[in-house]
């Protein structure tokens, strides 16, 4: 008789791993439930706060600025397709000097704030306009456009105020004009993404009818609206953040003496991003805080130089480009203010 001994088979098969993404979750979930414990009990109420504050501050910037963008916009879209480069090189000189004069003195003409004239200069800039003007007429435009004159004289009335910002902007503007003149390759100071050669299919035939140039300029501006506002949208969200978190109180602490106190104005019109049409009446409730030349200084360099002009900038320029149009306008509005504040009696 045979016996058959039958030995169990053990499986030699190891137990399948939890998937890493399951360990993963866990342990964040651990992790979040530590970090939330640590939280002091006012924590949310205070994030809940600032979240609003947050929300004013970015939907109070944005309503302000969005109407001007639409206007530089609807401009731009306006001189694409009614204006050629025949017109523009018979308009303004290209002699660096000339340029740079007219370009500033353009401002008078087209009432756009920071938001609307990147668009517009950059369309003027696609038309052949010289470098030394656009450059005049970006910075100037957002102080000389008669809104912005009428409102500083509203809050300041005609007098000193009125007359050395609208004074010291446009030699602000006709200097960093001139500096651009010196480069005659303007490839190294715009960006590639300027030629606007995807918008040939919005460009009307030379004998289309008044309509349809005007329906062709509408799409024109959609088209930039919707590219810029993007921009806007960023910005707008980058100066409510710090002005949320940054505490005004304690830039006005420090803003005393006849330096510091323009430095801090200076760090106050890029922080609180205030659209020139409207910054004159904010100016005006620091003069009792600060000295005139420090509030000269913040009408000065607010309407050149915020948080989502530069990112609009940053569309159309080199960054290169940009660290320029922030450093000149920067470094003579301080040496402005500072002279205003030692001399003046």
């Amino acid at each position: 008789m045979t016996v058959v001994i039958i030995f169990p088979v053990q499986n030699t098969t190891s137990p399948r791993p939890l998937p890493r993404s399951l360990i993963l979750s866990i342990l964040i979930g651990i992790l979040l439930m530590v970090v939330l414990s640590m939280v002091p009990s006012g924590f949310f109420a205070w994030l809940w706060e600032k979240l609003n504050v947050f929300a004013t501050v970015f939907l109070g910037i944005f309503v302000e600025a969005i109407p001007y963008l639409l206007l530089g916009t609807l401009a731009s879209g306006l001189v694409e397709v009614f204006m050629d480069r025949d017109q523009m090189s018979k308009w303004i000189s290209h002699r660096p000097i000339a340029a740079a004069v007219g370009g500033a003195f353009m401002g008078l003409v087209f009432p756009v704030c920071e938001c609307g004239v990147v668009p517009l200069t950059r369309r003027l800039f696609n038309k052949g306009l010289p470098l030394s003007a656009g450059i005049s007429f970006l910075l100037a435009a957002p102080v000389l456009n008669p809104i912005v004159v009428f409102s500083t004289a509203a809050a300041f009335g005609w007098g000193n105020m009125l007359f050395w910002r609208m004074g010291i902007s446009l030699v602000i503007a006709i200097v960093v004009g001139l500096v651009f003149s010196v480069e005659k390759d303007s490839a190294n100071v715009l960006r590639p993404v300027l030629n606007l050669s995807h918008e040939h299919d919005h460009t009307p035939e030379a004998n289309a009818s008044i309509a349809e140039k005007f329906r062709q300029a509408l799409l024109i501006t959609a088209d930039e609206f919707f590219e810029m506002g993007r921009y806007l949208i960023l910005g707008a969200m980058l100066a409510a953040g710090l002005q949320t978190f940054i505490a005004q109180s304690s830039l006005l602490a420090i803003g005393s003496g006849p330096v510091l106190s323009v430095l801090v104005m200076l760090v106050l019109a890029i922080l609180l991003s205030i659209c020139s049409t409207v910054d004159a009446f904010v100016a005006l409730g620091f003069m009792g805080t600060f000295s005139f030349g420090s509030v000269l200084s913040f009408l000065v360099f607010g309407p050149m130089v915020d948080i989502k002009s530069v990112i609009m900038y940053l569309q159309v320029f080199r960054r290169r480009s940009v660290t320029y149009l922030v450093a000149i306008p920067f470094m003579m509005s301080l040496l402005a203010g500072i002279l205003f504040n030692y001399f003046q009696p």
